[in-house]
């Protein structure tokens, strides 16, 4: 089989449920559903952490961010370990397999080691893009804040859209030569402030957008400091009418970066090779975006931001489906990547230490042999330290919340997770809940697993 090219494109803060393939919100996104229907859509995609950096570092490392300390995003708070340009990264190897390897956009990895030292051929930072724009549009004020605006930059001249010309443009570069090609794109979109241009900034309107299903949790019987992250946000008393407009303006904005993805998508048709071309399309963790009355994420592990978008299309060789088991997303990408450019896994495997698994043959063969659960992780933010390990099944969710009270949630008769059932659940069930969970943390080396590991292990705790 030639060594296929692929095209890796990451969002930010993209709600699974938000893509008009998970037929849940009413959000147009034609482009994506076009790459869900001709792939494999992973219904069951969760991330490694709910925040920006460590995302994008396991990504490019292949493992949970708390094995090499990478809990939050770095200058937030206290100052926090990045990934090293001496630890592993995975495009090193596909460069080895002759991939000419490109990275636009976000870079989240390390602030002070760019793309270039972990693999990268060449780099367009998301600066050059944004430098650009601000140029020509030197004096625009927003005046909501992190609840949106609209963006008067006319939507050709947007962010979505240049970094999508700049992205084309590489597609079409790289396709001039005989090497196969890795091309990651990371957007900053539709991460808060969201501001989409015209004529996405109007596509939905506040009044038509249904509440969230969450809306109104009380917080009875969950951690204190999911009240507390409202009043550090001073959204305590936001009404659905004012979150309304913002979500408006999110569904907006997601069209928008659907459309710039339609750009790219072409840009791919256009060489010719699209059949011998994989596309990976996913996002770093959700968005809270008025869910359970909380903005952005942290400090909690809800589905809102824990669930996330995972498709990958490869037409004519991998068949369409909708895949059933979890999947640890960037964990189990990396090595799926590895394989299908060529890398022997069974060798070297110490020295890339990866935490998860290739789904290449599953892909390839059609028999899907599923996970029957997945785990997230939390570390804190913006107002302090705060760990949370997650364990999620069909059936139940279960968060160690070390510090206070743990959560369960019974998904299949609380989809939305308003009733904290720690106190009800059958304590086998929570005990098998808590050693699962013991045990993945431990086989990746989370250092939470220590003394306190006694929470888990004795089922003592509730």
């Amino acid at each position: 089989m030639n060594k296929p090219n692929i095209l890796f494109i990451m969002l930010d803060q993209q709600r699974l449920d938000c893509i008009g393939a998970s037929g849940v919100r009413p959000v147009k996104t034609p482009n994506i559903d076009r790459l869900a229907e001709g792939g494999v859509f992973f219904e069951k995609a969760l991330t490694p952490i709910p925040v920006c950096a460590p995302t994008r570092q396991s990504l490019i490392s292949g493992r949970r961010p708390e094995s090499f300390g990478g809990i939050w995003n770095d200058g937030i708070v206290f100052p926090v370990m990045a990934l090293s340009k001496d630890d592993y990264a995975f495009p090193r190897e596909l460069r080895e397999q002759g991939y000419k390897t490109a990275f636009l956009g976000k870079w989240d990895v390390n602030k002070k080691v760019p793309p270039t030292e972990y693999g990268f051929c060449d780099y367009l930072p998301d600066s050059a893009v944004t430098s650009e724009i601000a140029k020509k549009y030197p004096d625009i004020e927003y005046k909501n804040g992190f609840f949106g605006d609209p963006c008067p930059v006319p939507l050709e001249e947007s962010h979505t859209h240049v970094m999508a010309d700049r992205v084309c443009e590489m597609i079409d570069n790289y396709s001039k030569e005989d090497s196969p090609w890795y091309i990651q794109v990371e957007y900053t979109e539709p991460h808060l402030p969201v501001r989409p241009s015209a004529p996405y900034d109007t596509m939905y309107k506040a009044e038509e957008v249904e509440p969230w299903g969450s809306f109104g949790d009380t917080y009875e019987n969950k951690p204190y400091i999911q009240r507390q992250q409202l009043k550090s946000w001073r959204i305590e008393d936001r009404t659905w009418e004012e979150w309304s407009r913002t979500v408006a303006l999110y569904y907006g904005l997601i069209s928008q970066v659907d459309d710039a993805i339609g750009k790219i998508i072409n840009a791919v048709d256009k060489t010719g090779k699209r059949n011998n071309t994989v596309i990976i399309l996913t996002s770093d963790h959700g968005d809270m975006c008025g869910a359970h009355r909380m903005i952005d994420k942290h400090y909690n592990m809800y589905d809102d931001i824990c669930r996330i978008p995972l498709i990958f299309n490869y037409e004519g060789t991998v068949s369409p489906c909708r895949y059933k088991g979890y999947v640890h997303h960037t964990l189990d990408m990396v090595p799926t990547i590895l394989e299908i450019a060529g890398v022997d896994l069974t060798k070297d495997s110490e020295k890339r230490g990866l935490h998860g698994t290739s789904l290449k043959d599953q892909l390839f063969s059609g028999n899907h042999e599923y996970r029957d659960f997945a785990v997230s992780s939390y570390n804190g933010q913006q107002f302090g330290l705060y760990c949370e390990r997650m364990i999620r099944t069909d059936k139940y969710k279960y968060v160690w919340n070390p510090t206070d009270i743990d959560e369960v949630y019974d998904l299949e008769n609380d989809p939305y997770e308003l009733k904290n059932i720690i106190y009800e659940i059958d304590r086998e069930i929570l005990k098998n809940l808590r050693l699962k969970l013991h045990d993945e943390l431990k086989r990746c080396g989370d250092k939470l697993v220590n003394w306190t590991t006694a929470q888990l292990i004795d089922n003592d705790k509730i």
